[in-house]
């Protein structure tokens, strides 16, 4: 009996006080990607709002319900085996630059061909249809991975992410509309950094929102109009109320597949930056304290993302970066569950259209400022201080190819392109396009593997820095990395660089045998007796 009362007391408990503050934030974190893909579908690929509301956001919705339980359950799971009380679930949602890949590169393109968004639909289906797969089989591979690879290479290029594609959207945006995004953003640093309590411990992610609301709202009283809101818009998206729930899709899916050449360019390197994001997203939560298996993460990531499609979905579903900021609110297990119902609710009652037009979206940008900050500072405070060079290299990929996709736009708002203008003139004012389109290439794997030669170096392990640079030469040999599209002989003179370092490093090894350095931050410093 004593046995028994003592099982109940160590059980872990579902919801704590700490997973209000994470549903918040992480909720609205959904919510805002939610609302960006509504508006892909509406706006770039118009898309009739019975497709959107009727049928793609329903299997969105069901796909975001799915994982977020999956993942509070292994959180439970966890804590369950290990005794710990402060096991915090892996977040997950939609892949956001998966969102504007399967949008601009393939469901578009086909729009623009076909001039039927329902066949542009279809193609985005069977591209997450081939990814689901990639991300099953690559679940099994992934485990050896993350055991050779430093941490420092994994966590660099997650790094590089939260700086470029997570962090200067949300941070220009909040510069364009200071009066809402500033506020918002003190609100959130100040409760979330700072440790300021709100209203009886009302979560800082809810003030800040409801500031923002709040602010916008009230400036239409005076002709103002920040956050673009409008009681016209709001009345309109009141009459979208209704229940709409899934249907399956399965003949879509594979009438998508006439479009299989297109999708393949994309679909199978994107099925192996999900394998590598997700490898980093787990390691970066191992570093926060919790350790999950990534088989487990890789393969659940394919199933749900499958099950979506089937059902509709032409977005692919990923264990999301943030691990460690929504653990460091006080996010347990329940925050992930609450946030499923929540999506579910949403997309299957016609209450996202009613978000659009109530809540300004620069009120919940900052949450996701902050996210990109505390993942970027992760990549330096839990690794070793000697190895902040190779995380810096590790990020310069991610840099590259932010870069080269605000060029692209700004010359397609123009009603031009690079080819148009020629990489002589671009490079005449500065602009080293190409050189950004190569290093960019395959960005978040070519941040591992450099990262990963430059922690060995560092660490005077030159065999291992060696057979690094050998598999940046077969990768960038077939396009995985420093190139737009797998093939063969992509890149040849950056593959055979590779391979020269390589055997720059063997020579190295075998005839001139390094011992390790004293550490960068004691070198500075140090005297010269030392």
């Amino acid at each position: 009996m004593a046995r028994d009362v003592a099982a109940i007391e160590t059980k872990p408990r579902i919801w704590v006080a700490g997973d209000w503050n994470a549903f918040f934030g992480f909720g609205t974190n959904i919510l805002v990607n939610v609302l960006t893909l509504t508006g892909l579908l509406r706006f770039v690929l118009k898309m009739p709002d019975a497709l959107v509301f009727g049928r793609i956001l329903p299997a969105a919705g069901l796909m975001l319900c799915l994982s977020t339980l999956y993942y509070a359950w292994l959180a439970y799971r966890l804590a369950v085996k290990t005794g710990r009380s402060d096991v915090a679930a892996l977040p997950s949602g939609t892949s956001v630059p998966h969102m504007f890949v399967v949008t601009f590169v393939i469901m578009l393109p086909v729009l623009s061909k076909t001039h039927d968004p329902i066949q542009a639909w279809e193609a985005g289906l069977t591209w997450v249809f081939v990814q689901s797969f990639v991300l099953m089989a690559g679940g099994f591979v992934a485990p050896w991975i993350r055991k050779i690879t430093p941490r420092a290479a994994l966590l660099g290029s997650l790094a590089g992410v939260s700086i470029t594609f997570i962090s200067m959207s949300p941070a220009s945006q909040m510069m364009m509309t200071p009066v809402i995004g500033f506020v918002c953003f003190a609100l959130i640093l100040a409760n979330w950094f700072g440790g300021v309590r709100y209203f009886r411990g009302v979560p800082g992610g809810l003030v800040a929102i409801a500031a923002g609301t709040v602010i916008a709202w009230g400036s239409n009283a005076f002709g103002l109009g920040y956050g673009g809101l409008s009681f016209a818009a709001l009345s309109k998206s009141v009459a979208g109320f209704g229940f709409q729930y899934p249907l399956p899709a399965v003949g879509h899916v594979f009438a998508g597949f006439k479009f299989l050449g297109t999708i393949l360019v994309t679909a199978i390197p994107f099925g192996i930056y999900d394998l590598v994001e997700a490898m980093d997203n787990v390691e970066s939560a191992a570093a926060a304290g919790d350790s999950f298996p990534t088989t487990r993460v890789l393969t659940a990531d394919g199933v749900i993302s499958l099950i979506g499609c089937l059902m509709g979905n032409p977005f692919i579903n990923a264990v999301y970066i943030g691990h460690p900021g929504w653990k460091a609110m006080g996010g347990r297990i329940g925050y992930s569950a609450a946030t499923g119902v929540m999506v579910i609710l949403l997309s299957w009652l016609g209450i996202v259209a009613v978000m659009m037009a109530l809540i300004p979206v620069i009120a919940i940008l900052p949450i996701l400022l902050y996210i990109g900050m505390l993942i970027g500072s992760q990549a330096f405070q839990e690794t070793p201080k000697s190895h902040a060079p190779a995380i810096i290299l590790a990020m310069v990929p991610q840099i590259a190819a932010w870069g080269k996709l605000q060029i692209d736009g700004a010359l397609g708002a123009a009603g031009t392109n690079v080819t148009a203008v020629g990489l002589d003139k671009l490079a005449s004012v500065g602009v080293l396009y190409h050189g950004l389109e190569v290093l960019g290439g395959g960005a978040i794997l070519a941040g591992v593997v450099i990262g990963a030669i430059t922690v060995f170096i560092i660490e005077a392990e030159l065999i291992k820095a060696a057979a690094f640079a050998a598999a940046g030469a077969v990768l960038t040999f077939f396009g995985f990395i420093h190139g737009e599209a797998i093939g063969i002989g992509r890149s040849p003179a950056v593959a055979v660089s590779y391979l020269a370092i390589a055997g720059v490093l063997l020579l190295c090894a075998r005839f001139a045998p390094a011992t390790k350095p004293m550490p960068l931050h004691r070198a500075v410093s140090a005297s010269p007796a030392e």
